[in-house]
């Protein structure tokens, strides 16, 4: 479980340092402050960390996170993700809770390789899985196509992993806990995701009917995608889980839905890192740091656009100051004038 993360002067991140990271993690703030970015760093890293050394793979970890950093970002050299050139170096550090870290650094000059990494972290065969805000099941092909054989821009490298991940299931028993979890999340639906041989195609099966996957909606099919992550073994009590926007596409009751599986999940063992803009995403976590008593670190990136001071706080300790809790007390109160 990653415990600590450290980055400066990454893309609009001037400085960020967070410690006592959780099994569940927020991230709130305006557009373009960082959230994505921050996501998107971590993961890049762990994915790093979960792939070097593993089976027959001869890439060595630089390599591997050159090719994460730049598929992810998708600049024709990683120099440009540096934020302010004239005020240094970008780096980036995380620590686990077994005691190993992965860093790294470079410059804006930097290209098409990355020359500083340390990385003491063990070898695993975990793997963890960024879920966009976009559905992608109705783009599967073309992910793939755009990244295998065009090799060009255009879907990034979260994509692309998403993509690949979501293989048919494999044979194999599901912890105990998962099935539980699918059982709620194919209610929650009332279906679930298949691959059908016949048509070698994804479909979403209600009952005994079977429907075209672009005939089914934007939130059933991001729950279905969750679903299937847990059926097919490619997520383990150990994974980490990185979400953007999870209310994006989902009705206000199945986001808590979603939240309370999320939960279930974290006492597993697997970590998430949410990414929000929705009152109810950041309501119902605090309800759950609460009722439970556990900690809920809350990143809240800057108040302002153009404010790039980072605060640390825990839904444990209470609800924080965002922008989003305040859009939603400034309507209470003009519609109490009404």
């Amino acid at each position: 479980m990653i415990e600590s993360a450290s980055l400066t002067n990454y893309g609009p991140i001037t400085s960020l340092n967070v410690n006592n990271l959780g099994h569940i993690n927020l991230l709130i703030g305006p557009n373009r402050s960082g959230k994505t970015f921050f996501l998107k760093a971590l993961y890049s890293a762990l994915r790093t960390i979960e792939l070097y050394r593993r089976g027959k793979n001869i890439e060595n970890d630089k390599e591997i996170l050159f090719r994460k950093l730049y598929w992810t970002f998708q600049t024709d050299k990683i120099g440009n993700i540096v934020r302010r050139p004239d005020q240094g170096s970008l780096s980036f550090m995380l620590t686990e809770d077994d005691g190993g870290s992965f860093s790294y650094s470079f410059s804006q000059s930097a290209e098409k390789q990355i020359v500083k990494v340390f990385n003491t972290c063990r070898p695993r065969d975990t793997n963890s899985i960024f879920l966009p805000a976009k559905e992608i099941l109705s783009l599967l092909d073309t992910i793939v196509y755009d990244r295998e054989i065009r090799q060009s821009f255009g879907f990034d490298e979260t994509y692309y992993d998403l993509a690949k991940a979501l293989n048919p299931t494999s044979k194999g028993k599901n912890v105990k806990t998962f099935s539980k979890v699918r059982e709620r999340l194919e209610n929650a639906i009332d279906g679930r995701l298949l691959f059908s041989k016949e048509k070698q195609r994804w479909v979403f099966k209600q009952g005994n009917i079977e429907f075209d996957i672009s005939l089914t909606s934007e939130g059933t099919k991001k729950i279905a995608i969750f679903d299937t992550l847990l059926g097919n073994h490619f997520l383990s009590r150990k994974s980490a889980v990185f979400i953007d926007e999870p209310e994006a596409g989902l009705h206000p009751s199945m986001v808590v839905e979603l939240l309370d599986i999320i939960r279930l999940l974290a006492h597993t063992g697997m970590q998430f890192f949410i990414a929000s803009h929705s009152y109810f995403v950041i309501k119902k976590l605090y309800l759950t740091a609460q009722s439970e008593g556990i900690s809920i670190p809350v990143i809240s990136f800057g108040s302002k656009p153009d404010d790039d001071i980072i605060r640390i706080g825990d839904l444990k300790q209470g609800m924080p100051d965002n922008p989003i809790i305040d859009e939603s007390i400034r309507l209470y109160r003009e519609e109490m004038s009404l």
